[in-house]
C-alpha cells in the first residue's frame, strides 16, 4: 500500500504529490486527510505531510520509494479536514485530487505581511518648536509642513502624510535620520470589510423565530448535529434567526460560515451582521485581492473570527471549530460549481459538517425541490416562518396579460397597471424596483398575439432562434426556417425578446423624466465596489427606481420600496431545462417578497404572455406548496431529480469522429456493464460545436446516487485503457444547466 501526501500544506508547490510506502502495522488506521511524518529530501528531514490518497499503484520503483515513519496524535489541523473533504468531494463528484485540493484550499500561497506605518515626533516639543522656525528661515517647507502637522497632532498615518502633506519618502528618510521623528511598523490585516461603524443591535426576536432558534439550539447543546431547512415567506426575519444561532454558538467558541448566492448580497448582509458582531465579521468573495483573501483565512485559523460571510467557496474557510453553515437563498444555481469538481455546496456543506460535528442550517422562502422532498421523506427537519417579521402581510400581487394590452394598442414593455403605479409610488416619494428576468433571452421565440412558444414537434422544448434566420432544436438537431407568422394564431407579432436593462432604463427616463433612475446589471457592477455603490445610493434615498436583472432581487432589503415590477415574467419558461417552471416560481417569488418589507404595504406587477401557467398563478398567491406538489409530479412522471439522481456526461473534442467514437463507447459500456441504468443518447449536446470543438451528451438517471458514482469511476478506467487523443470528457451529477 502507497500513500500520495502533500508536503507541508503552506507551500507554494501545492500540487505536487510524494508517494510513501505505508508501514504493515498502519494500513488499517491510515485514511486520506491525516496528517503523517515523513523523511523528506536527500538528507531525509524529517516533515509533516498530509495523505490525499492511498493507493496499491506506484509509477516508480518500489525498491527507491521511502516508508513513511507514522500518524501524527495532535492531527487536528484544519487543513486534515478540508483534505478529506477534497478526496469526498474527488470520490462523489469526479475530477482529479488536484482541481479538489485547489477548490477547498484557495489560498495557496502565503502573502506579503501588510504594515502599518506611523510617523511620531523623536523629540520635546520645545525642541519641535525651535526646528520649526530652523526649517522655515532655511526654506524646508515640506519638514516644517510635517513638523507642525506632528506639534498639533502627536503622530500621524503614513499614507496620509505621503498623500495629503504630499511629504517624500526622501524627507521621511532625513528627519528619520536626524533624529527628529521615528516611524513604527505595526502589522496589520488588511480588511475588506472597511471601517463600519458597530450601529448596535437590538433586534427581539418574536415567538415563531425564538421557538426555533430555541430548537435548533436544544440539539446543537446535545451534541445532536443535522441539517434544518428553515421556511419562511420573504421578510419573515430568517436572518435574525442566523444571528442569534451564530452568538450562541460564537459564546461557546464556535465560528459560523454563512453562503449567499452572489457577491450583490455581501453589503447589505455583512452591514447587518456588522450591527451585531462587530469585527469578528468578515468577507470572502471573488473580488478581493489575493492579499486580501490571504488575510481572511489567517483570521479565521487563528480564531480571530466568529463569522464569515461570502458565496460558494466562502465553505472552505480553515475555521478549527465549526459551528454551524448557514446557506441563505439555498435553492439558487450559483450554489453549483459550473467547473471541476462540479460540487453543490449544500452536500458539500452537509459532509463538512458530519467531519467537524456541526449544523447546516438551509434557508429559503421558496426551497429547492431536492430540500423540500429530503424534509418530506425525514432526513432534513423543517421550521417555518408563517409571517413577516414586521410588516402585517405580504404584498398585493397582480399578473397582467401582454397578450390583452397589445390588443387595446399598449406596445410598451410597461403594463398600463403599472405605469399608473408607478406615477402614484412617485407622487409619494417611495422607491420602486423593475426587474428584467433575463434568464433564457438568447433563444427562444414567442408570439406577442397569443403567447405561443415556438417548440420541437420530437422534444417539447424550445427552438433557438440563430443569426442565420433559422430555429433548431438543440437536442434532436431539427431544423426550420424562422416563422413570419404564428402557427397558433396567425398573427405577425412573434419574435425573440430583445429589450435589456439598458433599453429599460432609457424607456423609463422617457417615460417619467422627473424620476431618478439607477441600473444593476453586469456593465454598471464591473469595478471591485461597484455592487455597493449602487445598493447603498439606493437604500439612501438617491435613486427612486433601480432597473436591473437577478441580482437585485436576492434578499435585499430596502424599507422605503412598495412596488415592484417584474417585466417579463415568462423568460425563464422557454428555457430548454426541466427546471424552468422551479427557477421562474422561485425568481417571481423572491422578486415579488422586495416589496413591502417597510411600514407602508407594497404591491407587485407581474407581467407575462402566459398568465394560466402554474409556476405564475402560484407565485402570485405565493402558494409554495401547491406549486411543489405540482412540479414533483411531473418529475416523478419524467424520472427528474429529486425523485431519480442524473449523470451528465460531457464529451468534447476538435474532431468530430473523435466526438462521435468516444461517446457511442460510454454509452455502449454503460449499458453492457451497469444495466439497472437508464441510459439517454449519445447525442449532440445543447450547442453541439463551440470555437470548433464538437460536444456530445450523455444522461443517465438512477433511483440511486450510489450506482452512478461507480459508473463514473468504470468510465474513468475505461478512458484511461483507450487514452483517446484531444478528447475531454467531464461528468457533471445532478446538472443545474444543460450542455
Amino acid at each position: 500500500m502507497y500513500a500520495d501526501i502533500i508536503i507541508d500544506i503552506s507551500h507554494e508547490k501545492l500540487d505536487r504529490v510524494f508517494q510513501y510506502r505505508v508501514p504493515e502495522e498502519l494500513s488499517g488506521s491510515l485514511t486520506a486527510g491525516m496528517q503523517v511524518q515523513v523523511p523528506f529530501g536527500n538528507a531525509n528531514v524529517p516533515r509533516t505531510g498530509y495523505v490525499v490518497d492511498l493507493t496499491d499503484e506506484t509509477d516508480y520503483d518500489p525498491a527507491k520509494i521511502k516508508e513513511l515513519s507514522g500518524i501524527v496524535d495532535s492531527s487536528v489541523a484544519i487543513e486534515s479536514q478540508l483534505i478529506a473533504l477534497a478526496a469526498w468531494m474527488r470520490r462523489n463528484y469526479g475530477g482529479t485530487m488536484n482541481q479538489a485540493l485547489k477548490t477547498v484550499l484557495p489560498v495557496k500561497k502565503k502573502r506579503r505581511v501588510k504594515q502599518k506605518r506611523t510617523v511620531e515626533l523623536a523629540v520635546s516639543a520645545v525642541e519641535a518648536k525651535n526646528l520649526l522656525e530652523e526649517y522655515k528661515r532655511l526654506h524646508h517647507t515640506a519638514r516644517a509642513r510635517l513638523l507642525l502637522a506632528l506639534l498639533l497632532h502627536g503622530s500621524a498615518d503614513d499614507a496620509l502624510v505621503r498623500e495629503k502633506l504630499n511629504i517624500t519618502a526622501s524627507v521621511l528618510r532625513a528627519m528619520e535620520e536626524q533624529g527628529v521623528i521615528r516611524i513604527r511598523a505595526q502589522e496589520c490585516y488588511r480588511n475588506p470589510v472597511g471601517p463600519l461603524a458597530k450601529e448596535g443591535y437590538d433586534i427581539v426576536l418574536n415567538e415563531e423565530q425564538q421557538a426555533i432558534v430555541d430548537a435548533i439550539d436544544q440539539d446543537f447543546q446535545a451534541g445532536a448535529y443535522q441539517t434544518y431547512l428553515l421556511q419562511g415567506v420573504t421578510g419573515s426575519g430568517k436572518t435574525e434567526v442566523y444571528m442569534e444561532l451564530i452568538a450562541r454558538a460564537a459564546r461557546a467558541g464556535r465560528a459560523s460560515i454563512v453562503l449567499i448566492p452572489e457577491i450583490a448580497l455581501t453589503f447589505q448582509t455583512v452591514m447587518r451582521f456588522y450591527s451585531r458582531f462587530g469585527e469578528r465579521v468578515s468577507i470572502l468573495h471573488s473580488r478581493l485581492s489575493q492579499g486580501e483573501r490571504y488575510d481572511q483565512f489567517l483570521r479565521a485559523k487563528n480564531g480571530e473570527l466568529d463569522v464569515m460571510i461570502g458565496p460558494r467557496s466562502a465553505l472552505f474557510t480553515p475555521f478549527e471549530r465549526l459551528g454551524y453553515i448557514i446557506i441563505d437563498e439555498e435553492h439558487e444555481g450559483s450554489y453549483k460549481s459550473e467547473t471541476v469538481p462540479r460540487y453543490h455546496a449544500r452536500e458539500t456543506a452537509m459532509e463538512r459538517a458530519r467531519m467537524a460535528g456541526a449544523s447546516v442550517v438551509l434557508g429559503s422562502a421558496t426551497p429547492s425541490l431536492e430540500s423540500s422532498y429530503r424534509a418530506a421523506r425525514g432526513t432534513v427537519r423543517r421550521f417555518y416562518l408563517t409571517k413577516r417579521a414586521r410588516s402585517g402581510r405580504l404584498a398585493q400581487c397582480y399578473v397582467e396579460d401582454l397578450r390583452a394590452e397589445l390588443r387595446c394598442g399598449n406596445r410598451s414593455i410597461l403594463s398600463r397597471r403599472l405605469q399608473g403605479l408607478m406615477e402614484e409610488r412617485l407622487s409619494r416619494g417611495e422607491q420602486i424596483m423593475l426587474f428584467l428576468n433575463r434568464r433564457g433571452m438568447a433563444g427562444f421565440v414567442s408570439c406577442r398575439e397569443c403567447g405561443e412558444v415556438l417548440k420541437c414537434p420530437h422534444c417539447d422544448v424550445s427552438l433557438s432562434l440563430h443569426g442565420d434566420g433559422t430555429l433548431k432544436c438543440h437536442y434532436c438537431g431539427y431544423e426550420t426556417p424562422q416563422a413570419k407568422v404564428c402557427p397558433a394564431c396567425g398573427s405577425k407579432y412573434i419574435g425573440g425578446f430583445r429589450a435589456g436593462t439598458q433599453k429599460i432604463e432609457e424607456l423609463v427616463k422617457k417615460r417619467f423624466p422627473q424620476a431618478r433612475v439607477l441600473r444593476m446589471d453586469y456593465d454598471t457592477t464591473r469595478t471591485k465596489n461597484g455592487y455597493e455603490q449602487i445598493l447603498s445610493a439606493f437604500a439612501n434615498g438617491q435613486a427612486d427606481i433601480l432597473v436591473g436583472t437577478q441580482m437585485i432581487v436576492k434578499g435585499h432589503d430596502f424599507a422605503r420600496v412598495t412596488l415592484v415590477g417584474i417585466l417579463a415574467a415568462d423568460l425563464s419558461l422557454g428555457v430548454s431545462d426541466y427546471r424552468a417552471a422551479e427557477r421562474t416560481f422561485q425568481l417571481l417569488t423572491q422578486a415579488a417578497g422586495r416589496a413591502g418589507r417597510g411600514e407602508a404595504p407594497g404591491e407587485v406587477v407581474i407581467q407575462t404572455y402566459q398568465p394560466d401557467h402554474y409556476a405564475i398563478q402560484a407565485a402570485k398567491e405565493q402558494d409554495y406548496e401547491g406549486f411543489y406538489e405540482q412540479e414533483l409530479a411531473y418529475r416523478r412522471l419524467m424520472c427528474y431529480p429529486p425523485v431519480w439522481n442524473l449523470l451528465l456526461i460531457a464529451v468534447s473534442s476538435p474532431q468530430e469522429a473523435q466526438a462521435d467514437a468516444c461517446s457511442e463507447a460510454l454509452g455502449t459500456r454503460l449499458k453492457e456493464r451497469h444495466p439497472g441504468l437508464s441510459v439517454i443518447g449519445p447525442a449532440e449536446a445543447a450547442i453541439a460545436r463551440v470555437n470548433d470543438i464538437y460536444r456530445r451528451a450523455l444522461y443517465v438517471k438512477c433511483p440511486d446516487y450510489g450506482p452512478l458514482v461507480r459508473a463514473r469511476e468504470d468510465l474513468e478506467c475505461l478512458l484511461k485503457e483507450q487514452a483517446w487523443q484531444r478528447i475531454n470528457v467531464q461528468f457533471d451529477f445532478n446538472p443545474m444547466n444543460g450542455f
